[in-house]
């Protein structure tokens, strides 16, 4: 008997997506905090996180003394993350917006996109207006931790990953499968499929969706054309503060870690 899958959207659920995600959060957190010593600006501890989701790093970073602000597009994510604040008595503006679209929330040392969220942005004309309209709201010498993974269009491969995790009695599995990326539409179709076990019967949630791609001469392009910032330093998806790669396009998972131009900054260069 063949298995059924909803057709639901991931993001309607932030039970499950915390299962897989929340483990790294103090993580990634430490991560950020030790960019903004090592290239940042210190001052007002201010962070905007464009595409916030559940609010996991949101709460965190609040905990620490952050004031936060977030936006996201998914009512559903919006909803858990501001319980998520109120349970633990904890601050922080949510809004909804997408990120073709920034909402103005002021002034900020920190902004962080860390797991390829850029990629929903469709066209090249709208990931430049991003880019800018979150330059707009660090100050100078503020930083912008992107997380982005890179295409190879030479592959015929399809890629999977999965992961697994905890919610209460849930037990919880992603496998997430992307296809080749096509060169020519500059797009790459994914599929994510959750299980959750432990609550009686085995549900079973499908997602599919586009992203744009980025190889490494593409993104290079779009930051030499961002001149609002300046790339101060790349890392890999382990958020190792301590250990920069190179970005060169070796390797596919990047974090970029990008710095608000200040007076006498150098430019990127395209190559």
């Amino acid at each position: 008997m063949a298995r059924s899958w909803a057709s639901v959207d991931w993001y309607d659920h932030p039970r499950w997506y915390d299962a897989i995600y929340a483990p790294g959060t103090r993580r990634e957190a430490d991560f950020l905090e030790a960019l903004v010593e090592r290239h940042g600006r210190r001052g007002r501890r201010r962070a905007l996180e464009p595409a916030c989701g559940s609010g996991r790093l949101v709460a965190e970073l609040a905990r620490r003394g952050w004031r936060v602000d977030g936006f996201d597009a998914s009512a559903a994510m919006l909803a858990h993350a501001r319980a998520r604040l109120a349970r633990r008595g904890l601050r922080g503006r949510l809004v909804e917006g997408r990120l073709e679209r920034c909402p103005d929330l002021g002034k900020h040392e920190l902004a962080y996109c860390l797991v390829s969220s850029f990629k929903y942005v469709q066209s090249e004309a709208q990931a430049l207006a991003h880019l800018r309209a979150i330059a707009r709201g660090l100050v100078p010498g503020g930083l912008y931790v992107l997380g982005i993974d890179l295409a190879e269009y030479d592959s015929s491969r399809l890629w999977v990953e999965r992961w697994s995790g905890r919610s209460g009695r849930a037990r919880v599995a992603l496998e997430v499968v992307g296809r080749p990326p096509d060169r020519r539409t500059r797009s790459e179709t994914m599929r994510s499929r959750v299980w959750v076990r432990g609550l009686g019967p085995v549900l079973r949630h499908e997602s599919n969706w586009t992203f744009r791609t980025w190889d490494h001469a593409e993104l290079v392009r779009l930051l030499a054309r961002a001149r609002e910032f300046e790339h101060v330093a790349t890392h890999a998806y382990d958020h190792d503060a301590a250990r920069p790669i190179p970005f060169d396009g070796a390797q596919l998972d990047n974090v970029l870690v990008l710095r608000r131009r200040g007076r006498g900054a150098a430019r990127i260069s395209a190559p």
